[in-house]
């Protein structure tokens, strides 16, 4: 078997999965990648061409095969070469008794008095094991690779992460390392599909979401169950519990609130969630929707639907809104409204001035008026974004205390057999249609960038009207999801 980085890769992108990696070397094939991931792959190959164009004398060995960029990396630390661009390094693992081949090529080795630093060039912003822990297993790999091949320890490991910053990252040792192969290993070996819990925030943006997603469906899998965490699922598994049926067969809300999940480097119980999850399994099994009470909504002639669009740290370092959408709906409907931020300097306040405006209009003519989204994505940046640039007239604070958030008004009023309270899923089993094939949030920050990136200003005018559109129908599909709790 060879093994690489990228296993790692694999392993915890874009969320850690123990199966993804046994398909892969089954030879599953996954989805293509979505135009997030294409655009994602693209800012990260232009980030590493502009750090490399900062080198003068680089021994380039990027269109070497492994083989060849091996025997080359190794002549080129003899001589002492400066910098090598895309070095290659193998070596060989036993494990339990099987030989393994290990390859690696990190980005840069870069000498330093006597011996080299291994560098490799990340978008990531925030570098450490919480956040990315493949990348700090990538580098411990290569310094363990470079051991095996040079009989010496890199003077460090570093990363340039996407804020062209030069990180310096503590590396696992050794054993660490071998068990991390060992643990690659076990996975792609399985003779049976190693068990990953759905869930559709770890599941959604994976190439193997299509296969993996209705065979859970199908299995009637407990994970599936909305309160059902990855440990509580795995914990659930190891007692003989797999499915929505079984767990109500087993368990009622006494026992299940005792029951024991990991948390940690220890245990919890279930507690108080087990009510839920009981009740949430048991719409599930039944298909039927069960009302918890009524909902507490705002009771109003006229609302407006907000929507943001922005971009993510690792993206921008502002943490950038690139489109504020906003529109009236009820008894005496308003336009669609969207501030767009400027794609030049200054460009995000721009759009932040223009939404004030937009928002002091709307409050001005309907005066008492409730600002309605789904989950806190709107006030946590609403609250951002005045600490950034002020709020001089204190529209932003009026539109602050009149946000109502509807996702949880929803939650705590009815429980619906969905595996996500995601307004995606909700909107779709309201009955609410979109006229785009592709969107998504994912979707939308891969064609602001793309649009960004566009000289061409018609192709950018282009680009940017199908994302107002996907946030218009966002507005609707808000108001439509509004409506239907308003019946219950």
């Amino acid at each position: 078997m060879k093994l690489s980085a990228t296993d790692f890769v694999i392993h915890y992108r874009p969320s850690k999965c123990d199966l993804r990696p046994h398909l892969l070397m089954q030879g599953v094939e996954s989805n293509p990648p979505s135009p997030y991931e294409e655009v994602l792959r693209e800012l990260g190959i232009r980030h590493e061409r502009e750090h490399l164009d900062t080198f003068t004398d680089v021994l380039n060995l990027e269109d070497s095969s492994l083989e060849d960029a091996a025997v080359e990396t190794l002549r080129a630390i003899k001589n002492a070469t400066d910098v090598i661009y895309q070095p290659g390094f193998k070596a060989k693992l036993s494990y339990k008794g099987k030989e393994h081949f290990v390859v690696g090529r990190p980005d840069f080795l870069n000498r330093e008095g006597d011996g080299y630093i291994i560098r490799d060039v990340k978008m990531s912003r925030r570098i450490n094991k919480k956040d990315h822990p493949e990348i700090i297993q990538q580098l411990s790999l290569y310094g363990w690779l470079f051991q095996q091949a040079a009989k010496a320890y890199p003077i460090r490991l570093e990363v340039f992460n996407g804020k062209s910053e030069i990180v310096e990252i503590e590396a696992d040792d050794d054993l660490s390392v071998m068990n991390q192969l060992g643990e690659i290993i076990q996975l792609k070996e399985s003779p049976e599909e190693p068990y990953s819990p759905v869930g559709w925030t770890k599941c959604n943006s994976c190439g193997f979401f299509d296969r993996c997603w209705p065979a859970a469906i199908e299995r009637q899998d407990v994970a599936l169950i909305e309160g059902v965490d990855q440990g509580l699922a795995r914990a659930l598994r190891d007692r003989g519990v797999t499915t929505y049926p079984e767990l109500l067969e087993q368990f009622d809300e006494s026992n299940l609130s005792e029951f024991q999940k990991p948390h940690g480097q220890s245990t919890q119980k279930v507690g108080k969630r087990a009510g839920s999850i009981l009740r949430m399994a048991r719409v599930m099994n039944t298909g039927q929707e069960e009302i918890i009470n009524p909902p507490e909504l705002p009771d109003l002639p006229n609302y407006v639907m907000l929507d943001l669009e922005g971009l993510p740290p690792h993206l921008d370092e502002l943490d950038k809104i690139f489109l504020w959408g906003m529109q009236v709906f009820g008894e005496n409907p308003g336009e669609y409204l969207a501030a767009q931020a400027g794609f030049g300097s200054g460009g995000d306040k721009k759009g932040w001035e223009e939404f004030l405006v937009m928002a002091r209009t709307i409050l001005n003519e309907y005066g008492d008026i409730r600002f309605v989204h789904w989950h806190h994505y709107e006030k946590t940046h609403l609250k951002k974004y005045i600490d950034r640039y002020d709020d001089p007239n204190g529209i932003a604070q009026q539109v602050l205390g009149s946000l109502f958030d509807l996702l949880p008004a929803v939650k705590k009023s009815i429980a619906l057999p969905l595996p996500s309270y995601s307004l995606k899923v909700i909107e779709e089993y309201v009955g609410f249609k979109r006229s785009q094939d592709e969107f998504g949030g994912t979707w939308a920050m891969a064609q602001y960038i793309r649009a960004t990136e566009a000289g061409d200003q018609e192709l950018r005018h282009k680009i940017m009207e199908q994302v107002l559109t996907y946030n218009r129908e966002d507005l609707a599909a808000t108001w439509a999801v509004l409506q239907w709790a308003r019946q219950i």
